[in-house]
């Protein structure tokens, strides 16, 4: 009995394959705490500003590893035309989107959607500390605007994660831990 219980967890193992690097599944949770803290602090407080900027050297890195760190962290291997993107949404509506090992469609479309909008609000709110923009309302509102549509696409994001675990039977965020996913 023993054997057969090694024997499975030894097939499973084999199965899994790496596909978020270290670099990638540190970026993702420190950019998680980092948006989490900005938006929890209150604005103005060193807390606040110090989380924007942690999320700004965050994006930068990112930016650098997307063109040139491993495979599935590449913005090449994942960043797909919009008529792509609308087909894949369009096969997740009818229940049977293809899976992908590393970022889908979607889920490629929806990175670029948060680097912007997480550098447009650490941006506006950088450019709220500049003697050039002290005061000046209209920062002030892109600020406020691109970290509440932050949030909303941060929900978004999330809700697709779930999606996209229940239709594929795989624990996506778990593999964002790991950096395993089933190879088949």
């Amino acid at each position: 009995m023993a054997s057969r219980i090694e024997a499975a967890a030894s097939s499973n193992e084999r199965s899994m394959i790496q596909v978020w690097d270290p670099v990638v599944r540190l970026f993702h949770w420190s950019l998680v705490a980092a948006f989490a803290t900005a938006w929890f602090a209150e604005e103005g407080e060193m807390l606040h500003e110090g989380a924007g900027y942690v999320v700004l050297a965050l994006l930068a890195i990112r930016l650098v590893w997307g063109v040139i760190g491993t495979r599935y962290a590449r913005f090449a291997d994942f960043v797909r035309s919009p008529g792509t993107v609308t087909r894949y949404l369009i096969d997740i509506l009818g229940g049977h989107p293809r899976r992908y090992l590393g970022h889908n469609p979607a889920g490629g479309a929806m990175v670029l959607a948060l680097i912007g909008m997480c550098a447009l609000a650490a941006g506006s709110g950088w450019l709220m500390t500049t003697d050039a923009f002290w005061g000046t309302k209209w920062v002030e509102a892109l600020h406020e605007i691109s970290a509440n549509a932050t949030l909303a696409f941060i929900a978004l994001h999330v809700l697709g994660v779930l999606l996209t675990s229940w239709q594929h039977k795989e624990n996506l965020v778990g593999a964002m831990i790991t950096g395993r996913k089933r190879a088949d």
